[in-house]
């Protein structure tokens, strides 16, 4: 036999008689977290802190942005709050919010429909690409104050 076959004889037989048992602790640690998704908007609370504006949960296609005349966005307007706009990103977008007191909406380059809730009823709008509509209070007989709970966007 060879001095290097008995190096490696003797190197397998002393790791063979030596075996230690896998430290499970370390193995634990080791495994990655599952990468779960959850939609929640990012930063949700200090917007809703700053702006008074309660997002929920999306798709990431709609996102809050600076009103102006870029095309992309849809304006809301509403009693006694500042006009706030969202960018829409992609052909489809989905956002959960609650927005009291909103009364109207623009679109631009892509059609809407908004949800909103008044008295336990859920109240359905379309908005055709590039328009302003009323919605909510601005449009209920009643003029009950409505709640904006969703927007769902298509190009």
């Amino acid at each position: 036999m060879s001095l290097a076959t008995s190096a490696v004889l003797a190197c397998g037989v002393a790791y063979a008689a030596t075996p230690t048992p896998p430290d499970t602790d370390k193995v634990e640690s080791t495994v990655m977290p599952s990468a779960v998704e959850s939609f929640d908007y990012p930063d949700a609370a200090r917007i809703l802190k700053e702006k008074n504006l309660k997002l929920k949960r999306g798709d990431g296609n709609i996102v809050l942005a600076e009103c102006s005349s870029d095309p992309g966005l849809l304006k809301f307007i509403g009693r006694d709050r500042d006009d706030f706009c969202f960018r829409v990103t992609g052909k489809t977008g989905y956002l959960t919010l609650e927005v009291p007191a909103v009364t109207g909406v623009q679109s631009k380059d892509q059609s809407a429909k908004v949800d909103m809730t008044v008295d336990g009823e859920t109240k359905h709008y379309e908005v055709p690409k590039n328009s302003w509509q009323g919605i909510g209070e601005t449009i209920d007989p009643e003029s009950r104050e409505h709640v904006l709970v969703e927007i769902r966007t298509t190009s």
